[in-house]
């Protein structure tokens, strides 16, 4: 003989004292269910809550059931004691079961009960629940004829197969520029490009402030310079933490360019090092560069490479203006006439040259 079973019985009633939005609530914690499911307990039919419980796991339901306000009743489980064992009874007088046109089973927990809209073991509509449980079925044979369709070969069908459905927003294809903070990507183009907007845009505007400020006091033109320097400072830094986001690392780097030596290192680096193709911690990548941007980057190479040719062309140019003018000095030297050098007599022609005068016939006369 087996010991006696219980359920948990629940039609809706309250305990006293009991708010009916508070038990919705603890209920729904207790059976960590939604408020949709446990507003269908409150119809006012008997409502199996557990089934097949012991004598102490009925007292613990009970209790804990009471105490977050609900009024539910331990009965024994009539359904519970029976088996399909076959007695002695059975075997000599066999009973084929009637079908009841007025009985149902749930088809989700199996309670048998009346002819009725929902289960009141689960609290499922029955029909929706039929007709769910058919969409699925559907579903699942054309996943496999899809994905056979998109790739040629034939999958079978796992309950531990990923969703292929999109579970989120897609990211960013490109991140945005930002152009006067530290948040954000550039790349390498970018960089140069930028670096020498900024530096065309540094000079006329800290020529007008110098001479605006000038006019009216060097001590205030030099604090405008010490602002606008820090301001130019400012925005350059900005282009190089994003720099370091493209390559994946931190901005704090910026600080190894004021070491010796590995500061210039680490600058060609920046300008060298390609970024990350995809998106990284710091965003995804920046947009494809515009004309204008690969136009100014090639002008920011241009500018050491015209300095370099111009430190070697002034000095040969200066070299060739003194050699020049070296040899105009000498070749006008030689043009005048030293002083110890004597020009001839011109030559006189005996017959133009007259007999000297004789003095002593012309005292006489």
């Amino acid at each position: 003989m087996t010991d006696t079973r219980y359920k948990i019985v629940f039609a809706g009633e309250l305990m006293p004292a009991a708010a009916l939005d508070a038990v919705k609530d603890n209920l729904a914690r207790l059976f960590k269910s939604d408020l949709a499911k446990i507003d269908a307990l409150f119809t006012g039919s008997p409502v199996a809550l557990k089934r097949d419980l012991s004598d102490a796991e009925a007292d613990k339901y009970l209790g804990a059931l009471q105490n977050a306000g609900a009024k539910v009743y331990k009965e024994p489980d009539l359904s519970a004691s029976l088996s399909l064992v076959e007695t002695d009874d059975h075997r000599t007088a066999p009973v084929e079961p009637e079908a009841d046109a007025t009985r149902m089973t749930c088809p989700k927990c199996g309670h048998e009960q009346g002819k009725a809209i929902e289960c009141s073991a689960c609290g499922i509509v029955i029909d929706k629940y039929i007709a769910r449980q058919a969409q699925l079925a559907e579903a699942a044979a054309a996943a496999p004829a899809a994905a056979v369709a998109t790739t040629g070969v034939a999958l079978a069908a796992s309950p531990y197969a990923t969703p292929q459905a999109q579970v989120g927003d897609p990211g960013a294809q490109y991140s945005e520029l930002n152009y006067f903070g530290v948040e954000g990507r550039i790349g390498r183009v970018r960089y140069l490009g930028w670096s020498m907007a900024l530096s065309l845009m540094a000079i006329p505007v800290l020529g007008l402030i110098f001479v605006g400020a000038m006019a009216v006091s060097q001590v205030v033109a030099m604090l405008l310079m010490v602002v606008a320097f820090i301001g130019l400072m400012v925005v350059s830094v900005g282009f190089g933490a994003k720099r370091l986001h493209d390559l994946g690392w931190s901005a704090w780097l910026l600080l190894l360019n004021f070491v010796p030596i590995v500061g210039s290192v680490f600058a060609l680096l920046m300008l060298v090092l390609p970024g990350t193709a995809g998106a990284n911690r710091y965003g995804p990548p920046p947009p494809p560069n515009s004309k204008g941007v690969v136009a100014l980057a090639w002008t920011m190479l241009l500018v050491p490479i015209i300095g370099i040719l111009a430190a070697i062309a002034i000095p040969a140019y200066q070299g060739y203006l003194d050699r020049a003018a070296e040899s105009g000095y000498s070749q006008e030297q030689s043009a005048e006439p030293s002083a110890d050098y004597a020009e001839p007599a011109e030559a006189v022609d005996p017959a133009d040259a007259g007999e000297p005068a004789d003095d002593s016939e012309s005292d006489e006369e």
